[in-house]
């Protein structure tokens, strides 16, 4: 008999996280989700999963999380680390206080679910971490200096991560979401896109569903670009 699979969505109670929580729970996995609004518990009780209200940047919280879903559930198959939104000025309006917030924002909230869930997927020999990047991470824009700044720290590590549990049968990768429909939607920015539209959260959750899945198990320490070719950079 089958095992039914375990998916963590941290800020997962709007937007592209909430999507991915759907789409997994679609998929046949039990979902825990985090979320700072509550918006998240209203979504686990919807998807007959759990909901932990609380923060990514709370250790505490975070630990709250894996606890209950391990003790309902005894596994965590994949995490999917999503965000909020962490400070936007001119790059040297930026105070340290600032940079700093960026760095728990877009890079630290990854970081630190990791650590709580690794122990468990090793004893498992398998496990898939998602994080939700940004398509500007290697094409940086003014108009997100913390994000840019602190992702592309996020994708050195992923690949510092991949190499070192690969043994162990755990991949992680990162998505990076151009202009997507969460996101409030100016023709200025459609246009710059090639294919003319902004993408769904639905496409974005399609992504993680399929790094999730057995189909992507010969994929790990990859950025993989979900912008409609705004982004073309090796």
């Amino acid at each position: 008999m089958s095992v039914k699979k375990v998916a963590i969505v941290t800020a997962g109670g709007s937007g592209m996280g909430a999507e991915c929580a759907r789409r997994l729970a679609a998929d046949g996995f039990n979902v825990a989700i985090l979320s700072s609004s509550g918006k998240g518990e209203a979504l686990a009780a919807e998807l007959g999963g759990i909901g932990i209200t609380g923060s990514n940047q709370s250790n505490e919280d975070l630990k709250r999380l894996v606890d209950a879903t391990v003790e309902k559930w005894g596994r965590v198959d994949v995490l999917v680390n999503s965000a909020g939104h962490g400070p936007r000025k001119p790059v040297l309006d930026l105070t340290d206080e600032d940079w700093h917030m960026g760095m728990e924002v877009y890079f630290l909230n990854a970081v630190r679910p990791t650590r709580l869930v690794m122990p468990i997927m090793q004893k498992q020999k398998s496990g898939v971490v998602i994080n939700i990047s940004t398509a500007w991470a290697f094409e940086p824009s003014s108009m997100f200096p913390t994000s840019a700044v602190a992702r592309a720290g996020l994708a050195a590590f992923t690949k510092i991560f991949a190499d070192t549990y690969a043994a162990d049968n755990i991949r992680m990768n990162n998505v990076l979401p151009g202009w997507i429909d969460s996101l409030p939607a100016t023709e200025e920015r459609r246009s710059a896109v090639p294919m003319k539209r902004y993408g769904t959260s639905a496409e974005i959750a399609a992504t993680v569903a399929f790094l999730a899945s057995d189909g992507a198990a010969y994929i790990t320490g990859q950025n993989i670009r979900v912008d409609g070719g705004l982004t073309r950079s090796v």
